[in-house]
């Protein structure tokens, strides 16, 4: 089998194993984003410790007993133990159902839902530093009220010290946590409802 991140944290099976390699590329670009993110050739704008810190923070949003968050809480724990403490509960007491939001187009209106807005205390700031809070900020943002990201919301991170290259690189991450938690979920769910090496390749057609 392929030893990759999204196997390690499915606990990928022979029969999960060969239904991956139905689709070769798509499995190895899931691998080269992880290696871009996460194991990047330079941490100028972002630092590896705010890379685990955020990815903990976003995969957590979906519950501590999720496999991927729970993946990223150990590597955010390593990197950086003591934010890390602080990032784990604000994701806790974070969490919510999404994602929902206001939409701008007209004749959309109907489908506007209000939901959880995460802003950081006082205290979260003084622990962690302004310019992590305001990408946890962010991070809850992208999450459940994408609809809603604006101008303004780039400007917040731009005063907290993030560059423009940091930003882009901040959106990535979010994007690419959020895709892999979705794969991670879905192969569980097959392991779950028993997937045979009879009907792994009529699952994976």
């Amino acid at each position: 089998m392929t030893d990759d991140i999204v196997d390690r944290i499915a606990e990928v099976t022979p029969e999960l194993d060969a239904l991956r390699r139905r689709r070769p590329v798509t499995r190895e670009q899931l691998q080269a984003s992880f290696d871009a993110l996460f194991r990047p050739v330079s941490v100028e704008h972002v630092s590896q410790a705010e890379r685990e810190l955020v990815a903990a923070f976003a995969t957590g949003l979906a519950g501590a007993d999720d496999p991927t968050a729970a993946f990223y809480a150990a590597r955010a724990q390593a990197a950086d133990p003591q934010p890390a403490t602080v990032v784990l509960a604000e994701a806790a007491a974070a969490a919510t159902q999404g994602p929902f939001g206001t939409y701008t187009e007209l004749g959309l209106q109907a489908e506007n839902t209000d939901g959880v807005r995460y802003v950081p205390s006082d205290a979260v700031i003084a622990s962690v530093g302004e310019r992590l809070a305001a990408a946890l900020a962010h991070t809850h943002l992208l999450v459940f009220r994408p609809r809603e990201a604006s101008g303004a919301d780039l400007g917040r991170l731009l005063d907290a010290g993030w560059s423009a290259d940091g930003i882009v690189t901040l959106s990535q991450l979010v994007s690419f946590l959020a895709f892999q938690q979705r794969v991670v979920t879905g192969l569980r769910v097959l392991t779950a409802v028993g997937l045979t090496a009879e009907n792994s390749e009529e699952e994976a057609a």
